[in-house]
């Protein structure tokens, strides 16, 4: 797992192990003050994708999230946007 400031990668990994993750890295996010953060999950058989992005829709530290933009992964990544 590939972790940055505002980006985490979780290629390779099963959607129980990425779900948790996803987790500590929204709240460790949310605590840094970052009102955007990308989720990059591959587009593969697009598995993950759905989970993370299920997982997403009923966050309470989320307020929206989307495909990333292109120069972010495309459908490989998700954008996140952060409650306030």
């Amino acid at each position: 797992m590939k972790k940055t400031s505002d980006e985490i990668d979780l290629h390779g990994l099963r959607v129980d192990e990425a779900l948790i993750l996803v987790d500590k890295f929204l709240h460790q996010s949310f605590m840094a003050g970052a009102y955007r953060v990308w989720i990059i999950h591959g587009k593969g058989t697009g598995v993950l994708r759905s989970a993370v992005r299920r997982h997403l829709t009923k966050h309470p530290l989320v307020r929206r999230c989307s495909t990333a933009d292109g120069n972010r992964g495309g459908i490989g990544a998700t954008q996140v946007d952060l409650a306030n």
